[in-house]
């Protein structure tokens, strides 16, 4: 690491490639089980509009997170926040978005929780699954970046894999006349329905600003962070379009999990079914790696925030913290639903759009650092 980047905590190297798969399984990972659903309740049989739409200002959004990263390529976030508005101001940022990161990885765990109580194992206490999945989750941090770039580019085949074994098999099912009449309600509706995919993934994006350092070659931010987020939306998109063409705009708006529920419809010569099980492979893997970067971020950044001396220490106390607030976060999926409608997207525009804005914009005043 070069001046600036000696206290990252973590010596490890991502390639262009790898940073770019974790955008792309990051982006996918729990939106693809809500995403579906809440913009279809928007935007009806437009919701696919406001996707295609959701995306290309996702890559708006990217844009300034290569801007503001890029300023210190060899800092992460919580570093130069205080580097740009001093020691004091700089550390309340910093631990600020220690937080959100904290709270974010919380709320994905309970994604977890929710998605398998709900659809694959009714039976079991959302606790036992809650304190499984962060096991593996704490292991993924405490190994460091690399180690969790080298499992996403390992893993990635198989993703792909699945994920085509079940769109391609939703193709016979197929019926375009349920996306008719096009702008039905006008506009207005589509415009709704780009807020839940700006809301999540666009603006979760923010925690990679905490991994930009670890990248080999710098001068590829832009391209790579770009391209998983185009290939994360384009992943999120076509689940989108299936739900709409296959179930109706009521059905996928009234189906929390419509992304699973579309896959039970796959039957191709009574032989190639139940292909549902595949696409839940899909998600928990996406949904792991968005809970382990959200996770690491917050230990790295709280670790270099307060000068320590290495930031695995914190895994395990945090963790059990981790697993309460999974739990005491909100008391069912509608409750969910109804906080992201609601509330989500003004916080996580706070942290994912303003704050980054600030830290650009007061460094341009300053004259430094933005070319």
């Amino acid at each position: 690491m070069q001046e600036g980047g000696s206290k990252v905590l973590d010596n490890g190297k991502i390639s262009s490639k790898q940073f770019a798969l974790l955008v792309t399984v990051f982006t996918i990972g729990s939106s693809i089980l809500y995403i579906p659903s809440f913009i279809a309740s928007e935007a009806k049989q437009d919701a696919w509009l406001s996707s295609i739409m959701g995306v290309a200002l996702g890559l708006l959004i990217i844009s300034l997170y290569h801007r503001v990263g890029t300023m210190f390529p060899n800092m992460t976030l919580v570093q130069y926040s205080e580097k740009i508005l001093g020691k004091w101001f700089g550390k309340l940022l910093s631990v600020l978005f220690c937080i959100h990161f904290y709270l974010l990885s919380g709320l994905v765990l309970r994604n977890i929780g929710d998605y398998l109580i709900t659809l694959l194992l009714p039976q079991t206490p959302i606790q036992a699954v809650h304190i499984l999945s962060l096991c593996i989750i704490i292991m993924g941090a405490r190994l460091g970046i690399e180690t969790v770039a080298r499992m996403a580019e390992l893993l990635f085949p198989i993703l792909i894999l699945f994920y085509l074994m079940a769109m391609i098999g939703l193709i016979p099912e197929v019926e375009l006349i349920k996306l008719q009449p096009v702008f039905e309600n006008g506009f207005k509706p589509i415009l709704r329905g780009i807020i839940p995919y700006v809301g999540s993934p666009s603006l979760e994006l923010v925690v990679f600003l905490m991994i930009i350092p670890f990248m080999n070659r710098t001068d590829s931010v832009k391209k790579s962070f770009l391209t998983g987020g185009l290939m994360g939306g384009i992943s999120l998109t076509i689940p989108l379009f299936y739900c709409l063409t296959v179930l109706g705009p009521e059905l996928t708006a009234a189906n929390t999990f419509a992304s699973f529920t579309v896959t039970k419809k796959i039957n191709i010569g009574d032989f190639y079914q139940r292909i549902d099980v595949v696409i839940a492979g899909v998600a928990f893997i996406c949904v792991y790696f968005k809970a382990t970067l959200c996770f690491y971020a917050s230990l790295l950044g709280l670790a270099q925030t307060f000068h320590l001396k290495d930031y695995r220490f914190l895994s395990y106390p945090m963790g059990m913290i981790l697993i309460v607030f999974s739990i005491v976060a909100y008391p069912n999926s509608s409750y969910a639903a109804s906080f992201f409608k609601d509330t989500w997207m003004p916080y996580a525009a706070t942290f994912g759009l303003f704050l980054p804005l600030l830290l650009w914009v007061v460094a341009a005043v300053r004259k430094k650092y933005v070319q």
